[in-house]
């Protein structure tokens, strides 16, 4: 699914946070989830007038205090105030402040006002998508905090640092600023700092498909968050942890946690932010035909709210948004027109990732009305966008799509090779989630390795305070003649050591059990897997050279219906599916009992079917290992479709591995 989230920016205040809406298009196999949905009342704006005439006065005020103000301290505090005001609703005239504060910091000779000039400069930069410049500008500051050893503000913008790689997909590199943001919290003993590393290292799990350590970050998050009530942390907390949700399919949860969210904005009259939970929720919602008006009112509302703020970026959201529900309605010219306009935004060029998505999705709306030129080339800027950005699932869809639209116009060769590149990513993705949930085994295993660590040299740093505690003690008890106090103490330190011996050996036990099942999980499913393609696979060549048996004169003729039928039982057996189904339900978290608790009237057979679609087999290999034709298992795939209650856009493999 594709979703926003939303980064903070610290700022010199660090109770302070700058809420910054980016969108960062994380697009799965799968952008809709076949669900249904509880009903949520749409907010609408009437405030909004009154609110922006009262930000007004204020920025009028203001600057007149400018307009008389000494090039000092007084400036450059009208300054910061004016750039307060603007920020969250005119871009250019906070870079305007912003850059005057730097001015002012240069000419006054004053470092501190020079490091928050810059600090806001690439706040307002990163507002804009612009993350080269907005780098550049924190580095700055940064740099000028180290000098002086500021923590806290170091840690602010190193986070910052972070959110700006994160944004540009260097995860890895995002998540080594903030480690070091989350030192330099520690350090300063800033645990409003700490719930924000908490929720941007979240994020980065979550962006690696590593959901069960993303939930681990954010509710560690939530721990400190919770003592805030009614506050911006906690709402950032719960929009993280609802981003982790919707991508964990658990759509009940994200909502809620979105609507919490959105309830904290309206009252704070936050209008970036609103519009943020408003545009998450109309992407959550977007599957319910029966909530469709509601959905269209929610997302005319973002729109408004995108509209009054004047930010390109936050406008094109809203109405991609808007050509969604036109083209589930059949719409797909008036969605067509809406997205050719987004696309158009000079601003889509700072996100590859979105122009990506916008173009693929603009040309198989234009297949649907036989627009075949403009299709492809959309399709195809979609791809190499895709490819560019590293997306592969875009760079999936893309394939499916031209490998369709050029069998469409009769052109097999060019099909053929869409198809193959189709195939090979299908198989990359599933074999890149299996590495993810290995990854994350791993991760789990090296946190707790390192935490059983520092708890052990924790444990051993109390014994030797212990230690020397008694070594001070035993001097004067040997002075007082109380060397029976001594003995007592001295089994309190043999304790501590017998305690430290036990914590040692029972923590290289567990990294012995973690290091076997992960070992043990890497090689189960694929081995089966293959066994079973493998074993099927020999079975049909000897049958079939059994057949040929039929052309020699009474050769063998006796023997040959009973070793045909011998080997179409050893096929039949369900000995290697029992297996097999063992340990699928074991990496896919019990598939087939959720297909069971969603459908009830499903068969062992179609559930068989269902499993191997899942781990994407051919239809071929599916056939093989089932013993029938393959004609037979695109028949089988049309009942089940239709058993699921799915349309006919929906394609099955990519419902399935959603469960």
């Amino acid at each position: 699914m594709d979703f926003l989230w939303t980064p903070c920016f610290f700022i010199d205040d660090s109770s302070f946070f700058v809420t910054h809406i980016i969108d960062t298009l994380l697009t799965p196999i799968k952008s809709d989830f076949m669900k249904h949905f509880f009903c949520l009342t749409v907010i609408f704006l009437l405030s909004i007038p009154k609110n922006l005439a009262q930000n007004q006065q204020k920025i009028d005020s203001l600057l007149k205090t400018l307009e008389i103000a000494q090039p000092d301290t007084t400036k450059y505090k009208t300054l910061n105030n004016l750039w307060y005001e603007t920020i969250n609703n005119n871009i250019d005239d906070a870079l305007t402040y912003a850059e005057q504060m730097i001015q002012l910091g240069l000419s006054s000779n004053i470092d501190t006002i020079l490091s928050y000039g810059y600090e806001r400069k690439a706040v307002a930069y990163a507002y804009l998508n612009n993350f080269d410049s907005s780098g550049h500008y924190f580095k700055k500051a940064l740099k000028m905090y180290s000098i002086n050893n500021d923590k806290k503000r170091m840690a602010g913008i190193q986070r910052n640092l972070g959110q700006d790689l994160n944004m540009v997909g260097k995860l890895d590199s995002a998540y080594h600023y903030y480690d070091l943001a989350e030192k330099n919290f520690k350090a300063v003993k800033d645990s409003t700092g700490l719930a924000g590393i908490y929720n941007s290292k979240a994020i980065v799990y979550l962006q690696k498909g590593y959901y069960n350590l993303a939930l681990n970050q954010a509710f560690n998050s939530a721990e400190i968050s919770e003592k805030f009530k009614d506050s911006i942390e906690l709402v950032q907390n719960q929009m993280v942890i609802a981003a982790i949700y919707g991508e964990m399919r658990d759509t009940i949860n994200a909502i809620k946690y979105h609507e919490k969210s959105l309830s904290y904005f309206e009252n704070k009259k936050q209008l970036r932010q609103q519009f943020a939970a408003l545009n998450l929720l109309a992407g959550l919602y977007m599957s319910n035909e029966e909530l469709r008006s509601e959905n269209e009112k929610r997302i005319a509302s973002s729109l408004s709210i995108a509209e009054h703020l004047k930010e390109p970026s936050l406008i094109y959201q809203a109405q991609y948004r808007q050509s969604q529900l036109l083209a589930r309605k059949g719409n797909y010219k008036e969605a067509i027109q809406m997205l050719q306009y987004i696309i158009d935004f000079n601003d889509l060029k700072y996100n590859p990732q979105a122009l990506s998505q916008y173009s693929v999705d603009l040309g198989e709306l234009q297949m649907k009305i036989r627009e075949y030129s403009k299709s492809k080339e959309n399709l195809v800027l979609g791809l190499e966008k895709a490819i560019e950005t590293g997306n592969l699932g875009m760079q999936l869809k893309a394939n499916r799509l031209l490998f369709e639209l050029n069998e469409m116009l009769g052109n097999s060769a060019a099909g053929l090779s869409y198809h193959k590149q189709f195939k090979m990513i299908n198989d990359s993705i599933f074999n890149a989630d299996n590495r993810n949930r290995f990854s994350e085994l791993q991760t789990i295993y090296e946190t707790e390795k390192k935490e059983a660590e520092i708890a052990l040299q924790e444990e051993e740093i109390n014994t030797l305070n212990e230690k020397a505690k008694v070594d001070k003690l035993t001097k004067g008890l040997y002075a007082g003649g109380m060397a029976s106090a001594l003995a007592l103490f001295g089994l309190s330190v043999f304790g501590y050591r017998q305690r430290i011996k036990k914590n040692r050996i029972a923590r290289e036990k567990q990294e012995e059990i973690y290091k076997q099942e992960i070992a043990h999980k890497k090689k189960e499913l694929a081995s089966q897997t293959l066994h079973l393609v493998q074993k099927n696979t020999f079975l049909e060549e000897l049958k079939e050279n059994l057949e040929n048996l039929k052309s020699s004169p009474d050769k063998f003729k006796m023997e040959f219906r009973r070793i045909v039928m011998l080997l179409k039982k050893e096929k039949a057996s369900d000995k290697d599916w029992e297996t097999f189904k063992t340990y699928f339900s074991e990496v896919h978290n019990d598939f087939d009992q959720k297909l069971k608790t969603l459908y009830a009237d499903i068969s062992e057979k179609e559930i068989r079917l269902a499993a191997f679609l899942r781990m994407n087999l051919t239809t071929k290999e599916i056939a093989t290992t089932m013993n029938v034709l393959p004609d037979s298992i695109l028949k089988s795939k049309y009942r089940l479709k239709k058993k699921l209650g799915l349309d006919r856009e929906t394609d099955l493999a990519d419902f399935l591995s959603t469960i």
